[in-house]
């Protein structure tokens, strides 16, 4: 066996629970809470740290309930969690001894990372860490001509590369206390590779080698190589040892979903915001519907993808009562018909035009999402249907034949009620699910 085959051999066993759990939540939190215009804030107002200061002199989340965060997730059916353990500022929400740039020196005084791990814990969620391999705050980071660094533009912010390694060390090592010290840990989220500064820019292969003798269930993004909008070499047959073992595709769903170049599909994950913003953005009311969240969280299963959605808490800790509205119809939905996503995934029959098919075994789900004239058209399933049932109720739907439909010998067709030739309304119009129960080949 191959070095690439053994890894992804590897990768398979890794991430069989997150192939089978589909749905988590994304969680960006930090000191751009406060500004409130997005988790970019001090790089496309190119703030200083002096002007970013009081921000750090005021955080202080009162409200901060990691407890209801995680029962707000558990509610909308999320298996997992994500949270910003340390986003492109530089500032952590746990107690790293490498830095005095973290929560437990702000007005809270408390390690914020801690108590999310064990609420998110404490209900049964798997939990992950996101950690940005980009730093705005420690000296040694790549400043003046850096594409993104909020002092790129500032000669006086013109640094040795020499020093590079300094940042290195300090990266690795706040990797390192997360793993060694905050208990078992699902994932590791790495965000993100860019220009030049990628691969072994970040000594990618000695941490690699690091988080492995750690923590070596641990499944990691593929971001150490690539980013949002280039895969890396994931998307081949012999990946690297930092290749990660899934995908992350942002802000998109791939529409063939993510192969490697030989066509077979790859472990991936759409990370997606609610609104605009994936950091709190007072003025962003873009909220998409609990219909689209269902909606593409069925698309992203449909092709062996998982979905991550994001929220943005507020300075004060609290998420968005219009980001927990959503989560909650969601919940609604996914408390009815979550067997057609859990442990689901492509099926072998071709995307109706009615909506998506996702499958597990001899199960296939019809996630109807338009309302059809007459019966549901199975495309080429004639003889393959033993029965179909409402999945939100286990009714019995009508197997048929309409008198119109001669000429089409290969397909089945489905229905609501009886006359089985009339039109009926959706009884989901968000997402009606129906399971057929394919016959034993």
């Amino acid at each position: 066996m191959s070095t690439g085959q053994q890894l992804i051999r590897e990768r398979t066993e890794r991430t069989e629970w997150f192939l089978n759990d589909r749905f988590g939540m994304f969680i960006h939190w930090g000191l751009y809470a406060i500004p409130a215009r997005g988790e970019w804030v001090r790089s496309t107002e190119q703030l200083s740290i002096e002007d970013y200061q009081p921000y750090f002199d005021e955080f202080d989340p009162v409200d901060y309930d990691p407890k209801a965060w995680a029962k707000a997730a558990k509610q909308a059916g999320m298996k997992y969690a994500v949270l910003t353990a340390k986003h492109h500022d530089g500032f952590c929400l746990f107690d790293s001894k490498l830095t005095e740039y973290k929560s437990t020196n702000t007005k809270a005084g408390r390690d914020l990372v801690r108590e999310f791990l064990e609420a998110f814990r404490a209900e049964g969620l798997k939990v992950g860490l996101y950690y940005s391999l980009l730093d705005w705050y420690h000296e040694d980071y790549p400043a003046y001509g850096d594409r993104i660094h909020p002092m790129r533009n500032n000669e006086a912010f013109k640094r040795d590369p020499a020093t590079f390694d300094r940042y290195l060390e300090y990266m690795h090592g706040q990797i390192r206390e997360l793993l060694t010290d905050y208990g078992k840990l699902d994932v590791m989220w790495f965000d993100f590779s860019y220009d030049d500064m990628r691969r072994e820019k970040w000594k990618a292969e000695e941490l690699m080698e690091m988080i492995r003798s750690l923590q070596p269930h641990v499944i990691i993004d593929n971001r150490l190589e690539g980013s949002g909008h280039q895969g890396g070499s994931i998307y081949t047959d012999n990946p690297t040892t930092y290749a990660g073992d899934f995908a992350s595709p942002e802000q998109i769903i791939p529409p063939g979903g993510v192969k490697d170049e030989n066509g077979n599909p790859i472990p991936w994950e759409a990370c997606i915001t609610l609104n605009n913003n994936w950091g709190y953005a007072a003025a962003d009311h873009t909220y998409k519907s609990a219909q689209t969240v269902i909606r593409k969280l069925v698309e992203c299963v449909s092709k062996n993808g998982n979905m991550l959605l994001n929220v943005g808490p507020d300075a004060k800790g609290v998420i968005p009562k219009e980001s927990l509205d959503i989560l909650q119809e969601v919940g609604e939905w996914i408390s009815r018909n979550g067997a057609s996503v859990y442990g689901c995934q492509a099926s072998e029959f071709p995307k109706p035009d009615w909506g998506r098919y996702t499958q597990a075994g001899n199960k296939l789900y019809a996630h109807v999402m338009e309302e059809s004239i007459g019966p549901v058209n199975l495309v080429g399933l004639a003889g393959k249907v033993k029965r179909a049932r409402l999945l939100a109720d286990g009714s019995e739907l009508f197997l048929t034949r309409p008198w119109s439909a001669e000429e089409f010998v290969a397909d089945a067709f489905v229905n609501f009620a009886r006359p089985e030739h009339f039109t009926f309304p959706l009884p989901d119009s968000r997402n009606t699910v129906i399971e057929l129960e394919l016959e034993e080949n």
